[in-house]
């Protein structure tokens, strides 16, 4: 039995299904997909969204081929644009289309080739690292000790897994801008300085750049939904049963074998297994078991889905908007910048200059738009806000919420040469195209506990007390947790669904 029906828990399906295994998903929605979905969230208008997870990175191209998914992922050439303003000019810094135009939008910004080469050597040193990381994620957990030879850099180690990040930013680079921009991928999601003791933002950051051994984040042709749906129906052609409307609410296990109750849109039901794996949050998990919950862990950002009738002129004309919006682009997002915005989040203050990235999928698969959309030059953008924990909302979610995304909007008009309200295409009814999410929000439609959209926070992919095998398993002999929550969670992935579901063919093997 598998509870919920988020990628995860497909995986999880399908590989099991497809091992002789008899397998029920119960899906408390009308639909698999979980936070992995496509939707269209504007009346009357023919955009489909990957509404709450935008990029693809962390999923194995093993359990591609493994389930044999119909489903592929859309490179981006461009890797970023930042734009600033320096000496009162508009300016910016595009990574990608080249080593040639990357080093020279490096001097531009800087004046010396001295940041260009320590960002080739910083990111040089991290794909070492992701191409020797990268792999252990679908095998059974190494020890500290073992992943640390696996690294076999002791630079890099130190780096990333024993002091915080922000010293090796602050150690590499000089300007401004570029350490902010480095420093970005330890933060999404993560509220967290970079000089936190604890290193959240080291894991953060870890997970951020060794996706497919090679860092890279890309963009799931036809919407994340495509691949939710693939995997759906990868685990159905397996023999897997799905049910939708049916949501778990209790699990009673002795350990060998396991009643689920279960809610149907004609009433209460129980069945028995062998396995019980739990695609949901460790909340979640400890409510069917009746268990103590952990801590929540609270989520921090925004996100905004918006579609354009054209994408917004830049102030900074050096850059073609095409090129600036077809990678991810960085807003207020220098390194005092996120450091002031997490000052006054954590003081209980929203950012006065709130930080965020966008994200343009259309730019690269326009398949998500109906192709009167496409003919008219029509574009999504996705935005993801930082530093926004869900503290800051629990007097008024909508009040605030309406106040935070005027100002992150702000942000952004900053570098253009035309309001962003003025390129938004508006509903069948008139509105807007434009919609926010606060980690409240993600709470009371995902069931994400504090809006966290790792789950818990995130762990070091080693062997640590408690974690066991595969990093899956639970005080429950046979239950299984297989969400973002367990070790090597978090992001689309489908790597707990991998885990968990050989934790179980390990376990019944012979």
């Amino acid at each position: 039995m598998i509870v919920g029906g988020g990628h995860n828990g497909l995986v999880a399906a399908a590989y099991l299904a497809r091992a002789g295994r008899s397998v029920l998903v119960l899906e408390r929605l009308d639909h698999t997909g979980g936070a992995a979905v496509s939707t269209r969230p504007f009346a009357g208008v023919d955009a489909r969204l990957s509404r709450y997870s935008y990029l693809v990175s962390l999923l194995p191209s093993k359990i591609v081929r493994d389930l044999g998914l119909d489903f592929r992922i859309g490179p981006r050439t461009i890797s970023s644009y930042t734009p600033a303003e320096r000496a009162g000019r508009p300016t910016g810094l595009l990574v990608g289309g080249g080593e040639a135009r990357t080093r020279e939008a490096f001097a531009r910004l800087t004046g010396s080739d001295r940041e260009y080469e320590s960002w080739q050597r910083f990111y040089g040193m991290t794909g070492r690292v992701a191409e020797r990381v990268f792999p252990t994620l679908t095998e059974p957990l190494p020890t500290r000790d073992e992943l640390r030879r696996r690294v076999d850099d002791e630079e890099a180690w130190r780096t990333l897994f024993e002091e915080p990040i922000g010293v090796a930013i602050e150690d590499r680079f000089a300007d401004d801008l570029v350490r902010g921009v480095v420093l970005t991928d330890a933060l999404i999601g993560t509220f967290a300085d970079a000089h936190d003791p604890a290193l959240p933002q080291n894991r953060c950051f870890l997970y951020h750049v060794i996706g497919g051994g090679t860092g890279a984040w890309d963009v799931p042709v036809g919407g994340m939904g495509a691949l939710t749906d693939a995997l759906a129906t990868a685990a159905r052609d397996a023999g897997a049963d799905i049910a939708t409307g049916h949501e778990a609410v209790r699990i009673d296990t002795d350990g060998r074998t396991a009643e689920i109750t279960y809610r149907t849109p004609d009433g209460e039901r129980v069945a028995a297994a062998r396995h019980v794996l739990v695609n949901a949050s460790p909340q979640a998990l400890a409510e069917l078991t009746g268990d103590a919950p952990p801590a929540p862990a609270e989520g921090a950002q925004l996100k905004v889905n918006m579609l354009l009738k054209r994408l917004p002129r830049l102030r900074d004309e050096s850059v073609d908007p095409r090129e600036a919006f077809s990678g991810t682009f960085h807003i207020a997002e220098g390194y005092r910048q996120l450091a002031t915005a997490h000052a006054q989040a954590a003081a209980g203050e929203l950012p006065a200059a709130p930080p965020s990235e966008i994200y343009c999928h259309s730019l690269t698969d326009p398949t998500i738009l109906g192709p009167d959309l496409v003919e008219q030059g029509y574009q999504t953008l996705t935005l993801f806000g930082l530093h926004t924990p869900a503290r800051l909302f629990d007097r008024d979610n909508d009040g605030v919420r309406e106040e935070l995304l005027k100002s992150t909007l702000a942000q952004l008009d900053a570098h253009l040469a035309e309001p962003l309200a003025d390129c938004l295409a508006t509903d069948a009814d008139g509105r807007p195209c434009i919609e926010a999410k606060t980690p409240l929000d993600l709470e009371r439609d995902l069931r994400l506990p504090g809006g966290n959209i790792f789950h818990r926070e995130l762990s070091w992919p080693y062997a640590q007390e408690g974690t066991g095998r595969w990093g899956v398993e639970t005080r429950h002999a046979n239950v299984l947790l297989c969400g973002a929550g367990a070790v090597r969670g978090g992001g689309v992935s489908g790597v707990p669904g991998h885990n968990a579901a050989m934790a179980v063919l390990e376990a019944t093997a012979g």
